[in-house]
């Protein structure tokens, strides 16, 4: 495994880093308790030291399954990741959207960051992640209700009383990180991106390379569809929102594969799956420091891991970029 730095703070994060969206069921059709323990224990056997996790990902339940998880690892061998920013159980902020629990009942969320919610999710994360400091605390989605530097404020307050040892955001544009940096050193910006979505090559990237800000990306497998698992017709579970998402269409699907069946011949080559392939792709981008990876069972937790060890020349890289270049373009 690899590891590297989160901007220019303390952090070391395994370049494959567990995400932990999946397994709090959430968004995804639900997941299996016992399965998603196996699988952070086994993502960790094989190197990864770093997960991914956020409260809103079944209402605090993936926190719990993380503490789990870890209970038996020295807390100073595993960074833990987490956010704030998505209430359901207050109506204040910004509303984001309206959603459903894991038990399927109807919620509202909101994007707040105010100073006091900020702290007060900090010690719920810390509490349902049976720790006494978080390595990096991300707000989840930009809050317009509440200024940029009183969120930042509240961060620096929790770094310096060591509660966190790094401040981090998520879909954050590059006016955001500006703004942001007035108050507080960033060390990363966690953004969507892969093969199928690459808007932050025009500004993001070049920021954060400039600026020595760490970009975690996350859904680099585009949620599955770049394993090649996804075929035309595939059924998705009830409550999985990438049915009826624009990267599901049957059209989308067909493209994808195809796109997936030039690869296939160098996967091959290095003894890969599809999906190891894309993720070393990913991990070798400029600018991207870690790719979030999640798994529902100890299989999938392995071979996510794996991909870091698949080694690819200058001429390969080039090569699957022209190919990821001539799917974008078309």
């Amino acid at each position: 495994m690899e590891y590297r730095q989160l901007g220019e703070s303390s952090v070391k994060a395994s370049v494959i880093t567990f995400g932990a969206w999946a397994i709090g069921g959430w968004m995804w059709g639900g997941a299996d308790r016992n399965d998603a323990i196996k699988a952070i224990k086994a993502s960790y056997d094989e190197g990864v030291t770093s997960i991914d996790t956020a409260p809103a990902y079944g209402q605090g339940l993936s926190e719990e399954i993380v503490a789990e998880a870890i209970q038996d690892i020295p807390r100073d061998k595993v960074q833990l990741l987490t956010k704030f920013g998505l209430r359901w159980d207050v109506k204040e902020g910004e509303f984001f959207f309206k959603s459903k629990d894991n038990a399927g009942n109807d919620i509202d969320v909101y994007k707040l960051a105010s100073r006091e919610s900020v702290i007060k999710e900090c010690e719920d994360c810390l509490r349902r992640l049976k720790t006494d400091y978080i390595d990096l605390f991300q707000i989840h989605w930009a809050d317009g209700s509440t200024p940029v530097s009183e969120t930042m404020e509240a961060l620096l307050r929790l770094q310096e009383q060591g509660k966190i040892r790094a401040a981090g955001v998520c879909n954050y544009s590059v006016d955001l990180m500006k703004e942001a940096a007035n108050t507080i050193s960033l060390a990363s910006d966690q953004v969507p991106y892969s093969m199928l979505l690459r808007d932050i090559e025009k500004d993001l990237v070049p920021y954060a390379l400039e600026h020595k800000k760490s970009i975690i990306a996350y859904s680099p497998l585009q949620r599955g569809l770049l394993t090649g698992k996804i075929k035309p017709g595939y059924q998705f579970n009830e409550g999985d929102t990438r049915e009826g998402n624009r990267f599901y269409t049957e059209e989308n699907i067909r493209r994808t594969n195809t796109f997936l069946e030039t690869l296939k011949p160098l996967a091959a080559s290095k003894n890969a799956s599809l999906a190891q392939l894309v993720l070393r792709w990913t991990i070798e981008q400029p600018g991207i420091t870690i790719a979030l990876a999640g798994a529902r069972n100890a299989e999938q937790a392995v071979q996510n891991a794996k991909a870091a060890a698949v080694q690819l020349s200058k001429e390969e890289l080039t090569f699957i970029s022209s190919q990821v270049d001539a799917l974008t373009k078309a």
